[in-house]
């Protein structure tokens, strides 16, 4: 194939074909290697991975074969134990006390009428040394917030024994690169109050399939107790949020997207765990301690939570349950790893630039985090061989991409973060003018052996202390200026940059684009969820649906050029599997132009300037206009003729001959044309 059509090979490259690494770090590579081998091996002790990852089937609530009841918990620090709830009043009774089968596992058995589905209950645990208190089942797979007379949240497990569910569709193909839709089900509704996985189902899941996304990414998916979290501080691990519904409504969400030609991936925390004793993990077993790092190791100094162990076998077995259990249970397609940096470095990678090689292999390293990611990783494409797994890592650390036999941590993809925090530093200079080489070189910087995911903002952006992308642009003009008719050149220079960005990023991106709900037609504000600080008030935790939903506004032609932007990389087969190739950067005019799988793309960030007649070199033959950001339709002046074709020509250009294309390229415009 030419040089404009060289295909990404699908197969990724070892580690040791890096010249830097190979020459100057082959013997941590390989030392890093013999550990994660070792602590396979230590980890399964024989056993196969899945059987090791049963948790969540042998801890826990269970009706056995002949239809009574097994309950089990691992309660190393524990001198004895009861099951107390509904079905006795919540008082200890001989019947409901824990035996102790040894090795910090405690087991009760009941007959088959002594629960009843729907009943609530708890553990009532003693400790050795004196103490006592109430805990929640590592395994319970159902709980539930509730309120007492004082007006106190606390919290009881459920006995959860519904018909099962009968799924309706298949897991849809899988071979298609991922087109990603960020989604928080509680703040998806448009009313003030949190959505459940009904209202998603109904309401939303329509929505992404008719804008043009495969793939859906749902966050705060695991029980938590503080709304506000976003879901990042889970406390029991195995249980959906009572807040959005029952199991069974997820489960259902789920298999209608799959109906919808979606997979359905989910935001996986387990980089650190809540700190509650009561609901969590953290003193279930006598003590932070084997679940958590003992000591400051075990607290993490920014999110005020604790930190795995991952080094500890039992700590392992859980977490890898948990990846299974959400894959087996909910027909999940895969997870987005959340706070990876966090996980692999003992400090967290806290104020750290990683800008040398070092980084990757200093003591700061914690090698167990890194071990288990790669088991994690085995153990998902052993549930399902088309699994997604997702790195969220800003630190590059190199190998996240590779199998394990390379010494690898076997990522699909990792999230392009660098490529997010970039359009975010330039909006911080409009009105300057911007480097041209410098986004080129953002926008594609990564390793060719790794996959990853590009996007201009997630959820992060627009969190507490910050604003989307087109609110960062518009500022106060995004509440008089979106109107049809009003006139504001903030308002227009806002809308050009929103759409240069998205397709700038999927049109770069290595092999996949994410994009958060919403922000597709340029949400405003901010995100905040109800908290003291703000009145408890819903008003920044939905999404205003009814904006891009008004002809009368502009946020529907933002929206509209997402549509037509998805639609044309999806028609284009194997787009990600294509390199792109830079043809011109002119730094002077501020024009980027490049080719990706046959589509040309002329970009011109210039935000005063249109060029007539502007010349670069291509291949020769003609080519056809299939999208103009500049068309009414996406809010621009309709300043090019639409589906016309142009032709090049042959030039003496600096004493060679070349083929040139002469184009018209509108200020604050893109143009995407396909050779014929």
């Amino acid at each position: 194939m030419s040089k404009y059509h060289s295909a990404i090979s699908n197969r990724p490259r070892s580690l040791y074909d890096d010249a830097l690494l190979s020459s100057a770090y082959a013997d941590q590579l390989r030392r890093r290697q013999e550990y994660c081998a070792a602590y396979r091996q230590r980890m399964l002790a024989g056993q196969e991975l899945l059987d090791f990852a049963d948790w969540h089937k042998y801890f826990g609530l269970h009706r056995l074969p002949g239809g009574d009841w097994v309950f089990r918990e691992w309660l190393p620090g524990a001198s004895g134990g009861f099951l107390l709830g509904d079905f006795n009043d919540w008082k200890p009774h001989t019947r409901y006390a824990l035996q102790d089968l040894g090795d910090g596992v405690w087991e009760l058995r009941l007959p088959s009428k002594s629960l009843l589905h729907g009943q609530h209950y708890r553990l009532f645990v003693h400790w050795k040394g004196g103490g006592n208190g109430w805990r929640l089942p590592s395994a319970a797979k159902r709980t539930l917030r509730q309120q007492n007379a004082r007006g106190e949240v606390f919290f009881n497990a459920q006995v959860w024994e519904p018909q099962p569910y009968i799924w309706q569709h298949c897991i849809p193909e899988t071979s298609a690169a991922p087109l990603i839709y960020e989604a928080h089900v509680g703040m998806a509704q448009a009313e003030a109050k949190i959505g459940s996985f009904a209202e998603f189902t109904a309401k939303i899941l329509p929505r992404v399939v008719d804008t043009g996304y495969n793939c859906l990414q749902l966050m705060a998916i695991a029980q938590h107790p503080y709304y506000a979290s976003f879901g990042y501080q889970v406390s029991n691990f195995f249980a959906p949020c009572d807040l959005f519904g029952t199991p069974e409504e997820l489960k259902q969400l789920i298999d209608k997207a799959h109906g919808l030609g979606l997979r359905v991936i989910m935001d996986l925390v387990h980089s650190h765990a809540v700190r509650n004793s009561l609901e969590g993990l953290g003193e279930l077993a006598g003590g932070r301690y084997p679940f958590f790092h003992a000591g400051e190791r075990g607290e993490h100094p920014a999110w005020g939570s604790y930190c795995f162990d991952y080094g500890n076998r039992q700590c392992c077995r859980f977490l890898l349950s948990n990846c299974r259990y959400w894959l087996e249970e909910f027909n999940l397609d895969g997870f987005r790893f959340d706070g990876v940096t966090s996980m692999l470095y003992k400090d967290h990678g806290l104020g750290r630039n990683f800008v040398s090689y070092d980084d990757y292999f200093s003591d700061n390293v914690d090698d167990a985090a890194y071990a288990y990611l790669g088991l994690a990783n085995e153990l998902l494409k052993s549930c399902n061989a088309q699994a997604l797994s997702i790195a969220e890592d800003v630190s590059g650390m190199p190998g996240l991409g590779a199998s394990q036999e390379e010494g690898g941590a076997g990522f699909g993809f990792r999230m392009a973060m660098g490529v997010s925090d970039y359009w975010f530093i330039l909006l911080d200079r409009l009105g300057e003018k911007w480097s041209m080489a410098g986004l080129w070189h953002e926008l594609c910087n990564r390793r060719q052996d790794e996959r990853s995911i590009s996007y201009v903002e997630c959820h992060d952006q627009s969190l507490v202390g910050g604003q989307t992308f087109l609110f960062r642009c518009l500022g106060e003009r995004m509440y008089d200026g979106m109107h049809l008719g009003a006139e504001s050149l903030v308002v227009e220079r806002g809308l050009a940059l929103h759409k240069l960005a998205r397709m700038a990023t999927l049109a770069t991106a290595g092999h996949g684009y994410l994009n958060f709900m919403g922000n597709e037609f340029g949400h405003p504000e901010w995100i905040d969820f109800p908290r003291e600080g703000n009145n408890w008030s819903f008003h920044h935790a939905r999404r205003r649906w009814e904006l891009a939903d008004d002809a009368n506004l502009r946020f529907i032609q933002l929206l509209r050029f997402e549509k037509a932007m998805l639609k044309l990389i999806k028609t284009q087969k194997d787009f990600f599997e294509y390199r792109t190739q830079l043809l011109k950067i002119d730094e002077d005019k501020q024009l980027l132009i490049f080719e990706r799988a046959g589509l040309l793309f002329v970009f011109n960030f210039n935000a005063q300037q249109s060029f007539a007649d502007y010349c670069f070199s291509v291949r020769p033959g003609s080519y056809k206009l299939l999208l103009d950001s500049d068309r009414h339709e996406f809010g621009g002046w309709q300043r090019v003729e639409e589906e016309q074709v142009f032709f090049s020509r042959p030039e003496i250009v600096q004493g060679g001959m070349e083929n040139r294309l002469s184009v018209y390229v509108p200020n604050g415009c893109v143009l995407v044309m396909e050779k014929t």
